[in-house]
C-alpha cells in the first residue's frame, strides 16, 4: 500500500517516518506541505494522511483540490476538530485526534486497506446512491418536514440551515419532488467544491471562444435547471463577486452566458443551504444582505443528529442492511453495547458520519454481530462508558491507598461502616 503523509511539523513528520519504517507492507512518502504533495502525488498512491493546520494551503483546501480521487485520513488536534468534521463533508471517512500512538494510526491504515480491497472486489452495479431519502423519523425531523411540505407547494425561495451532514440535499430533493415542478429538472451544485474562478462559468455557462479553453458553447446550471429547481449548497462559500450576478438572475429571471450579449430567460425555483453563520458574514462584508433576504424567504432549520436520537438506530439499521446486500454479506446486527455507543456518540459529522461508520463496520466485522471495537468510535472522541459500580470501585481503591490499607480509617473517610466496606471490597474483588 502506497501512502502519502502530509505534515508541516518536522518532528511529527520524522517520527511517523521512523515508526512506520518497521512496516514493510507500506510504502511511505512524506511531504512538508500540501503544495509539495500536490506536485508529488500520482495515481499510484492508495491513501493520503494529512494534517489540517498547515501554512500556505490547509488540509481542507488540500482535500478539495484532490477532488475525491484518493481516500484520506485526517490528523487533527482538539482545536481543529470542527475542521475535521468539515472534511467528512468532502468525503473523508476517518480522522484521528492528536495525540495518538503509532499503533492507532497503523490500525486505521490497515482498516482502510481492507476496506479498499473489499470495495474493489465488488462490481459497481449502479451509480445510484441507495441511501438517498429519509431513513428514520423523529419529532425534530417531523417538525422541519411540516414546514417543508407547506413551502413545497409554493415557488418561494427556501434557505436550509443546519450543520454539515444533516441531510440538507435530501430536504432539497424532497421539496422539489413534492412541488409543482417535480417533473422538471432538479440540479444541485456545491459552491464549496468549485474553484472560485470557475463558479461563474459553471452557473451561467459560456459561449465558444469566451476564454482560452472554451472550444465550444456550454449551458450553465441555471439554464439546465430551467422549469425546475436549482439547489445551491454551501452558499456561504460563494465568492462575493458572483453574488451580485446571482441576485440579478433571481430578480430579473434572466441570465447571460460568459462571452454573450444575449439574455436568456429562466424560470427556476431556488433552494439554498448553508452551515455558515450568514449574519456574521454579512457583518464582515463577505455576504450581501440583499441576496440573503432574497434567498431566505422561508428558512428551515434542520436539527443535528444528536438532537434526533430517535433516528440514530433506525438509520444505522437501514445502512447496515443496505451494505450487507451491497457487499454480499449475510445480514449482520449490532450488539447491545454497540447500540449504546451509537446513541452515546456526539456525531459531529451527523448523518454522513453515521453512514460512513456503519459501512466501515459492516466491512471490517469478522462475525455476524458488530462489536463496539468494530465501530472505532473511541478514537473519534467517544468517552468510555463508566457505570456507578466502576466509579465506586475506583473510589474505594483510592481511599484504601491513601489510608495505607487501614479499614477503620478508610470506612470513616467513605462514610460507611467497616462491615459494609469489607463487603464491598469482597464484591469488587479488591
Amino acid at each position: 500500500m502506497k501512502i502519502a503523509i502530509v505534515e508541516d511539523d518536522i518532528n511529527m513528520r520524522k517520527s511517523l517516518e521512523i515508526a512506520m519504517s518497521d512496516y514493510k507492507e507500506f510504502e511511505i512518502q512524506t511531504f512538508k506541505n500540501a503544495k509539495d504533495a500536490l506536485k508529488g502525488i500520482d495515481e499510484s498512491f492508495n491513501l493520503i494522511i494529512t494534517d489540517i493546520n498547515m501554512p500556505g494551503m490547509d488540509g481542507i483546501e488540500f482535500i478539495k483540490t484532490l477532488g475525491g480521487k484518493f481516500e484520506v485520513i485526517i490528523m487533527t488536534g482538539n482545536a481543529t476538530l470542527q475542521r475535521a468534521i468539515e472534511s467528512i463533508h468532502l468525503g473523508v471517512k476517518d480522522f484521528l485526534l492528536k495525540p495518538f500512538d503509532v499503533d492507532t494510526l497503523i490500525g486505521a491504515i490497515k482498516r482502510e486497506d481492507k476496506i479498499q480491497k473489499v470495495q474493489k472486489s465488488i462490481p459497481q452495479k449502479s451509480s445510484k446512491n441507495p441511501t438517498n431519502g429519509f431513513l428514520g423519523t423523529s419529532k425534530a425531523l417531523e417538525s422541519a418536514l411540516k414546514i417543508a411540505d407547506k413551502a413545497a407547494k409554493t415557488d418561494a425561495s427556501i434557505l436550509l440551515l443546519g450543520e454539515s451532514g444533516v441531510g440538507k440535499e435530501v430536504f432539497a430533493s424532497y421539496i422539489h419532488e413534492n412541488s409543482p415542478r417535480a417533473k422538471k429538472p432538479f440540479i444541485a451544485i456545491n459552491m464549496a467544491a468549485i474553484p472560485d474562478n470557475l463558479i461563474e462559468s459553471e452557473l451561467f455557462g459560456f459561449e465558444k471562444g469566451a476564454f482560452t479553453d472554451a472550444s465550444e458553447a456550454k449551458a450553465g446550471q441555471f439554464e439546465l435547471a430551467n422549469g425546475g429547481t436549482l439547489f445551491l449548497d454551501e452558499i456561504g462559500e460563494m465568492p462575493y463577486s458572483v453574488q451580485a450576478k446571482i441576485l440579478r438572475a433571481l430578480q430579473e429571471k434572466e441570465i447571460r452566458r460568459l462571452g454573450s450579449s444575449k439574455e436568456i430567460k429562466i424560470d427556476i425555483r431556488v433552494i439554498s443551504a448553508t452551515n455558515a453563520n450568514l449574519g456574521q458574514k454579512i457583518k464582515n462584508g463577505e455576504f450581501r444582505d440583499d441576496l440573503y433576504f432574497r434567498l431566505n424567504t422561508i428558512p428551515i432549520n434542520i436539527a443535528p443528529l444528536r438532537e434526533r436520537k430517535d433516528e440514530i438506530l433506525q438509520i444505522a439499521q437501514k445502512i447496515l442492511e443496505q451494505n450487507c446486500i451491497k457487499y454480499g454479506f449475510d445480514l449482520k446486527s449490532f450488539s447491545n453495547e454497540s447500540q449504546k455507543q451509537l446513541l452515546d456518540y456526539h456525531w459531529p459529522g451527523n448523518i454522513r458520519e453515521l453512514m460512513s461508520v456503519v459501512e466501515r463496520a459492516v466491512i471490517l466485522s469478522e462475525n455476524e454481530e458488530i462489536t463496539p471495537q468494530e465501530l472505532f468510535l473511541e478514537y473519534r472522541g467517544l468517552a468510555k462508558r463508566r457505570d456507578i459500580t466502576e466509579m465506586e470501585k475506583e473510589l474505594i481503591q483510592e481511599v484504601l491507598l491513601s489510608s495505607q490499607g487501614n479499614l477503620e480509617k478508610a470506612s470513616k473517610t467513605l462514610g460507611m461502616s467497616k462491615a459494609s466496606l469489607e463487603k464491598k471490597i469482597k464484591n469488587h474483588e479488591l
